[in-house]
């Protein structure tokens, strides 16, 4: 028997798809129903893969793209699109490449994945923790809140840390520490980033479109994005935002001088801007400063660009200098935030650290250190950016682990 621990993406996948090779598949979820992160993923409409090209795929893979290598090329984006059809899901494509189910319900893509499930033989139980998994010769015990279970192979697919709610609460690791694997240390991802100037409570709720954001680290640039992102009560977020945090995390979690910097006017070069800036003061060549940037800049930004800039509210626009001006254009084009954090593990997407991929095959995603043992899903320190990439990670490595798996027991039983 093949028992697969957690009723998730990767864990409903690899539970299918070794049914579906001739073997016996016990999967144990913990939870009272299955794909409880799933169902939340996408904002509730389910993200459910990328339609791009393996080797583009790859590209947004921020860590161990070539750990998944032979994974993403085993089961493809186009792969996971026919799988879900298959089980009567329409798909639609929008911007970016994101796949969704045309009903907008991330409940459809749970609903075929366990009807694949029970189509194939697949036992259920849920309300069943596992407690505990050991090895004795070639037999694997596992301990559950539901009695006990042997089995021959055991395929990890408990996900992370990120919303604990969902019952990701670190189990996987766990499991894996006391088969003497590496963890890397976990840490949120694809999270908001928190900012230390109090006055960023003013700026809540404001969204910000076609900027630039930077994350600078003593002195050196980390990562960079454009596009969208918002303030928060205590920070940002947004797209870029989550970009930032993802490629960035494990020198953010360091802390140390680490600043993020904002272009608000990207399409415009320093002296472009001064001109464009000079321009709008000739049209109010009568106001104070303090009345003079509202075409410039939305109405929150505006008192505290003021207060940056060091040019008093009230001085009339035909009496800022040149040299003020150019202290003016400099702070659009380099808001810079002092960052304090990540946003906590519980509003964190996905999360990054997990297993060594070191110390696992990427052909198999079999244990390299126990046989018989896998990993699937975020419970690997693999992670990408927002877009589908991770939940096409989860169902790649479950389908490589159920076919190994399947495999090793066929060579065993002959």
């Amino acid at each position: 028997m093949i028992i697969v621990v957690g009723g998730g993406a990767s864990g409903l996948l690899a539970s299918s798809i070794a049914a579906e090779n001739g073997n016996e598949v016990l999967l144990l979820e913990k939870n009272e129903k299955l794909g409880k992160k799933l169902y939340i993923t996408g904002k509730g409409r389910c993200n459910v893969t990328n339609d791009c090209a393996p080797r583009d795929f790859l590209d947004n893979v921020v860590r161990n793209p070539k750990f998944l290598t032979s994974a993403i090329y085993t089961f493809t984006p186009e792969d996971t699109m026919k799988t879900v059809e298959a089980e009567g899901v329409t798909l639609t494509v929008e911007r970016g490449n994101r796949v969704f189910p045309l009903s907008g319900k991330s409940s459809d893509i749970i609903k075929a994945l366990q009807q694949k499930c029970q189509r194939s033989g697949v036992k259920i139980l849920l309300n069943t923790a596992v407690l505990s998994i050991s090895k004795r010769e070639k037999v694997f015990s596992v301990k559950t809140s539901n009695g006990d279970f042997t089995a021959e192979s055991v395929i990890v697919a408990t996900g992370g840390v990120s919303y604990p709610l969902t019952g990701s609460t670190g189990d996987g690791y766990a499991f894996a520490k006391s088969f003497c694997h590496t963890v890397i240390k976990p840490t949120p991802s694809l999270c908001p980033i928190i900012l230390s100037e109090g006055y960023v409570k003013e700026l809540e709720g404001l969204s910000l479109k076609n900027v630039s954001a930077e994350i600078i680290a003593d002195g050196k640039p980390l990562a960079s994005d454009f596009g969208e992102m918002m303030f928060t009560s205590n920070g940002v977020s947004g797209p870029i935002i989550l970009t930032l945090s993802a490629r960035a995390n494990k020198r953010i979690e360091k802390g140390g001088d680490i600043t993020l910097s904002i272009d608000l006017k990207p399409a415009l070069s320093l002296e472009q801007l001064d001109k464009r800036v000079l321009s709008d003061f000739n049209k109010n060549v009568n106001k104070e400063y303090k009345n003079s940037l509202s075409e410039l800049l939305p109405r929150k930004l505006v008192p505290i660009i003021i207060k940056l800039s060091k040019i008093p509210p009230q001085t009339p626009v035909n009496q800022i200098s040149a040299e003020q001006r150019k202290t003016l254009v400099h702070l659009l084009k380099n808001l810079v935030f002092a960052v304090k954090g990540l946003d906590k593990m519980e509003v964190a997407v996905v999360t990054a650290g997990g297993v060594d991929v070191t110390e696992v095959n990427p052909k198999t995603c079999e244990s390299k250190l126990v046989p018989g043992l896998y990993f699937a899903g975020e419970v690997l320190d693999v992670d990408a950016l927002t877009g589908g990439f991770n939940l096409q990670i989860a169902f790649s490595t479950a389908a490589c682990a159920a076919r190994a798996v399947g495999k090793a027991k066929k060579l065993s039983d002959d």
